[in-house]
């Protein structure tokens, strides 16, 4: 049955069901787009250039989500978080080409983070505002731009600038974590959401071993990372200006100021978003740590390795994040709490192998390393998972608070970390990250797997760990809590069974979710 002839069968409650991003609550709101008389809005984006024609949004046509556009959304999340890792290993040839010092050029790293910190707060939240295909096309294209003036400029104030802007410009990750939960249905969410955050960590990974490679074995020198960095972000802005679908903008009745307003609110008053991110903190902490100190580790007097050696580590790290989207089929058979609660309990068996034996031979570092980005990965992905469910219409800005958590640890990872190193030791530093661990398994059982969206404390709703219909109906219940309504994302099934069944389906974006 299609999508055109249920709207016109249906009640009027299912045929808003099948409209994007939109509510019970919110369908008779003033501002509320009109989908018929408004179609030529989006025809057009970014001013002048064209949607096209097979991705423009009708609420007839059902578009597929499938692996080719997930893969897609995972591959510019790896180019686009990789600028903000290309100037690391270039540190010593960026000082001795702009004549500064070393204290002076390791600013260029800070005003990087220091900008994606500002762009997850300031434009990551516009997702929940405006038409997301727009959003990132717009991002990935002023990125681009600004790598080309990190490429060409002869000024290291410019070169400073222009890092900054570029953090600010590469959060397309945040905003694309949000669009995929809305693509997949229920069943497939975590997949989705885990192939894209596989592309980010694949991105901070490797950035470091193409940065160094290239910076010494290219004429172009340290110039080089950021030549190809612009090769492979116009690459990725071709790729989504053909394959991404275009949908209207979520929350039209909202203002900019009272997004970002909520956002703060949510960060404070929604248990099942705080939990996550103190979660997420204290992980990304201990994680962070464990990777700035493996520096100092193999190359201080307990291994003596190269910098060349130091990197193919690495590549230990790329393997455990390859698994992503297996992890994710993990997530998606069992509740949310449970995937967090196992990768929590692994995480702290390889923190208590770095803590015993990380400093007496380099097998257990190699294994320390592919057991901490594998888990690490795991429950990055079930958090995010936990996030994107508990409201539609607002997953951009949950999402946004969720990141900066993760961002706010990897600062604290790398201050503390490192002094703990310089102070005490490696085992010192191990037990660092061993107590970190211990304090996200208890952050973690304080709250049960199936309470109510609002409950702080407690373990109401049973021990069913695997999912199943009645999962869906919970979610749902937990998502009217909050006065927006039902589920809003990545429905749209067409088939038979789902027309039949609109009850266990979310609300249709129009996609089709088979593979292709």
């Amino acid at each position: 049955m299609s999508t055109a002839s249920s709207s016109a069968s249906t009640p009027p409650s299912q045929s808003t069901r099948q409209q994007p991003g939109f509510d019970d609550a919110d369908r008779n709101a003033p501002s509320q787009i009109n989908h018929h008389e408004c179609a030529a809005e989006f025809t057009r984006e970014l001013i002048f250039v064209p949607v096209p024609r097979h991705l423009q949004y009708h609420r007839d046509k059902v578009f597929n989500f499938g692996w080719v556009l997930n893969i897609s959304l995972g591959f510019a999340s790896t180019v686009t978080v990789a600028n903000l890792y290309y100037s690391q290993p270039l540190l010593i040839n960026l000082a001795a080409a702009f004549d500064v010092s070393y204290s002076k050029v390791s600013q260029i790293p800070t005003l990087i983070q220091a900008g994606y910190a500002t762009g997850v707060v300031l434009i990551s939240p516009l997702g929940d505002l405006v038409r997301r295909r727009q959003l990132i096309l717009l991002c990935l294209i002023l990125s681009t731009a600004l790598t080309v003036g990190l490429a060409v400029t002869s000024s290291f104030l410019a070169f400073e600038i222009l890092s900054f802007l570029v953090g600010v410009t590469s959060i397309i990750t945040s905003i694309m974590q949000p669009l995929a939960a809305d693509f997949a249905p229920p069943s497939r969410r975590a997949t989705a959401i885990s192939t894209v955050i596989s592309g980010l960590l694949l991105g901070v990974l490797l950035a470091r071993v193409i940065s160094g490679v290239l910076a010494q074995f290219s004429p172009a020198g340290w110039r080089a990372p950021y030549y190809f960095g612009i090769g492979v972000q116009v690459f990725a802005l071709f790729l989504l200006y053909f394959i991404l679908p275009d949908y209207p903008a979520k929350n039209a009745n909202l203002t900019y100021w009272r997004i970002l307003w909520t956002m703060a609110k949510f960060a404070v008053t929604e248990p099942g978003l705080i939990q996550p991110c103190l979660v997420n903190f204290a992980a990304s902490a201990g994680f962070t740590s464990f990777w700035v100190t493996l520096t100092f580790l193999l190359g201080g007097p307990l291994y003596g390795y190269s910098t060349l050696d130091i990197g193919l580590f690495g590549l230990v790290g790329i393997l455990g994040v390859l698994t992503g989207p297996l992890m994710g089929h993990f997530i998606d058979s069992l509740v949310p709490w449970y995937a967090t609660l196992v990768a929590i309990l692994a995480l702290g068996v390889f923190n208590a192998i770095q803590t015993a034996a990380e400093g007496l031979d380099v097998g257990a570092v190699v294994v320390v390393a592919f057991g901490l980005n594998l888990f690490r990965q795991l429950l990055q992905s079930s958090l995010a998972t936990s996030v994107l469910s508990i409201s539609a219409e607002a997953r951009g800005r949950m999402n946004a608070v969720n990141v900066l958590a993760v961002f706010l640890g990897q600062v604290m990872g790398t201050a503390v970390g490192s002094q703990i190193y310089l102070a005490h030791g490696w085992r010192a530093c191990a037990a660092f990250s061993l107590a970190l661990s211990g304090a996200q398994v208890i952050i973690q059982i304080v709250r049960g797997p199936h309470c109510q969206r609002k409950t702080w404390v407690g373990w109401k709703g049973g021990w069913r760990t695997r999912r199943g219909g009645g999962d869906l109906e919970e979610e749902k219940r937990s998502l009217e809590g909050d006065g927006n309504g039902r589920e809003g994302g990545g429905g749209g099934v067409k088939n038979e069974k789902a027309a039949k069944e609109p009850q266990q389906t979310e609300q249709g974006l129009g996609i089709d979710h088979g593979v292709p």
